[in-house]
């Protein structure tokens, strides 16, 4: 186990001193990686959304694709399709660029419901069905989507079904001023998010590391009082007078899990009160549901989120 969060700590090194002045958002996106949770990084243009994601892929040594999703994008051009070759007299099979390790798909939003779909079962059930015929996907498969929070004009909102299928939702706000300024001197120094730049980085750790870490995460102890404590915060979150959609069992399921990830990276074999707390506004901003009066009060999810979880007893 220590060797592998050795690996981990390094990744955690690594990406913070390229990804300058987001470590909470790195933080949260291994533990992600360590629960093979999808995830959304919500963001205004040139924060580094798309550079977290090539970085991260070079770092563990993974296949990386990258879909730019416009109004055009069929679901065919993600999931692939079968052609007909005249010289065999057969259907071969022209793989989309979902049979990847790790798959960016950038600006998810800008791309029709039907395309969007698309996704759904590639998130959910690691496969993709062509023809009637199931093809698996590897096991380390991982979407990382992007979207602008700003434009909304031509875009077409996730679905709340598509939305419970991502693990987080991260935002990647803008750097502190000496944060920035240390980016500028990175570039000066010659680094860019060119693709050639970014293939210089040496690994830190390969899909096998990734997939022992997962099977180690699996190993913390959560203890009863844990879960009844993550339980009661779920269940007040569907009985919230600014919600009109609590968080769903498959959350429920994603913060225990997402928790034993955040103590494994940590050190911890045990999962304490604060793990739970500390996970819950990536794991639930995407999935609850503001009233419109709520939100027409200005209300924001976040401090809904804060309000539902100071309701509940900290277990001792």
């Amino acid at each position: 186990m220590q060797e592998t969060n050795n690996i981990f700590k390094q990744l955690d090194q690594k990406l913070n001193q390229i990804i300058v002045g987001q470590p909470q958002l790195i933080k949260q996106a291994l533990v992600a990686l360590l629960a093979g949770g999808h995830i959304i990084l919500e963001g205004v243009p040139g924060t580094g959304k798309t550079l977290l994601v090539k970085v991260l892929a070079q770092l563990i040594q993974t296949d990386f694709n990258r879909i730019q999703l416009t109004p055009d994008v069929l679901p065919s051009d993600i999931t692939g399709t079968n052609i007909f070759d005249l010289n065999t007299r057969n259907f071969t099979l022209k793989p989309g660029p979902v049979f990847t390790e790790v798959l960016l798909a950038d600006e998810i939003n800008r791309t029709p419901p039907k395309t969007q779909a698309a996704l759904l079962e590639a998130m959910e059930e690691m496969q993709v069905t062509l023809d009637g015929k199931s093809l698996p996907l590897p096991d380390l498969f991982w979407v990382i989507a992007t979207q602008n929070p700003l434009e909304f004009e031509g875009t077409y909102p996730l679905p709340e079904a598509q939305l419970d299928r991502f693990l987080f939702k991260l935002i990647v706000s803008y750097p502190e001023p000496a944060a920035e300024k240390q980016m500028l001197l990175n570039r000066q120094q010659g680094f860019t998010a060119r693709r050639a730049d970014i293939s210089r980085l040496k690994p830190v750790a390969n899909v096998e590391d990734i997939l022992q870490a997962r099977t180690a995460v699996k190993e913390v102890e959560i203890s009863e009082k844990i879960i009844d404590y993550l339980l009661e915060i779920v269940r007040k979150s569907r009985q919230h007078p600014d919600l009109a959609l609590g968080a769903s069992p498959r959350a429920a399921g994603a913060w225990l899990q997402t928790s034993q990830a955040l103590a494994w990276l940590s050190g911890r074999d045990f999962v304490t009160p604060d793990d739970v707390k500390n996970i819950a506004s990536p794991l639930l901003r995407h999935r609850l549901l503001l009233k419109p009066e709520s939100m027409l009060d200005g209300l924001q999810i976040d401090a809904v989120i804060a309000s539902v979880i100071s309701q509940v007893p900290v277990p001792r």
